[in-house]
Parts: C-alpha cells; structure tokens; sequence
C-alpha cells in the first residue's frame, strides 16, 4: 500500500493486487459492503493517519479507481462542510459517498523523460514496443491498451519500477494533453534514446 499527500483534506492510495491478496480480498470484493472492505478502509485510514498526519473525520468522499491488472487507487477527500449534528456523533463516525469507476486502460505517469527512457529500455527487452506518448501538467504519460500486452504482471512490475498508476483517462490525456508519439511509443524511444 503507497499513501500520497494530494493536499490538505485530500489524499491517494494505491493498492496493488497482492495488497488485496494479502488481506483475503478481491477488486471485485471492494465493490460489496462488507466486514473485510470495512477492516481494509478503516486499516488504510490508520496508516494514512500515522505516515501522512491525515484525519478523516465526517463527511468524507472515496473516489475508487480499478486500474486494470495493477491494483486500485482510491481518492479520500474530507468534506469541509462542518454541521452542527456531528457533534451528536462519536469521533469515530465517518459517512461515506463512494464513487466507482474502472479503467481497463493502463496508463503510467513520470516524473521525468528519463525515467520513460529507462523504463522503455527494460519494456523493450521484453519486446513491447507498442504504446502511446503524451505530457500533461508537466509529467509525461505511457498509455496502452490491454490488448498489447500479453504477460500482464511482469508488464505492470516494470512500469510500477519507473513509474506510477495514473487516474486519468485516456479521454482527458487526449484533449488535455500534447501527444508526443501516438504509436509504437517503446520502439521509437528506444530506436531515439537508447539504440542512438
């Protein structure tokens, strides 16, 4: 589990598939409201409490992504409308508005292009050399579809070393974003940065 800062009442988690493993739990676990989800949540707010100071604390929003074959990234935001009737309740109480969204998209965000080179190097001894290219805010985005990619998990652990799952949707990237190369991304880094 990787906790993030966003902002002062907002903060990310991101949970690989071995976190769920690891807690007897499936994405498709996360969907249902049960006693395992609850532990996971109150767990995830411990630890985002002691790593990050954050307190979650009534009316709060999860915006839950399901990035396809790498995990979950969940968005908790404190609600700063402050309402008379909490104090009716304990400390403990937290109400929840829970969004759910699935991105069968992997898309993977850098800090900088040479953590891309880098990464395209590692992707191209594993013979990818599909992919798109764009930058956004700064920070430089490897998109593919699913469908490319054949051996998933060593895919998403060599990504995962460079880089870090994006939220975005490609929709956004697209239009938002400047488009640096539209295919064969892999191939054409390596064939520009590395093979020289």
């Amino acid at each position: 589990m990787r906790l993030e800062r966003l902002n002062y009442d907002k903060i990310k988690i991101f949970l690989t598939t071995d976190d769920l493993k690891d807690r007897g739990l499936t994405k498709e676990d996360l969907w249902k409201d049960s006693i395992k989800v609850h532990q996971l949540f109150r767990d995830m707010m411990n630890e985002a409490s002691e790593e990050l100071g954050f307190k979650a604390h009534g009316p709060i929003a999860v915006e839950v992504y399901s990035l396809h074959a790498q995990g979950m990234v969940i968005i908790v935001t404190n609600s700063n409308e402050e309402d008379e009737e909490d104090e009716d309740y304990s400390d403990d109480y937290i109400e929840m508005q829970v969004k759910l969204d699935e991105n069968l998209d992997i898309i993977y965000e850098f800090d900088t292009f040479e953590d891309i080179i880098q990464c395209a190097a590692c992707l191209k001894q594993q013979e990818i050399e599909v992919g798109m290219l764009l930058s956004f805010n700064g920070r430089y985005f490897l998109l593919f579809s699913d469908n490319e990619i054949s051996n998933l998990d060593d895919f998403v652990a060599i990504l995962a070393e460079y880089g870090s799952p994006s939220t975005l949707t490609v929709h956004r990237l697209k239009e938002y974003g400047n488009m640096i190369m539209n295919e064969y991304a892999i191939r054409e880094i390596y064939k520009y940065f590395i093979k020289g």
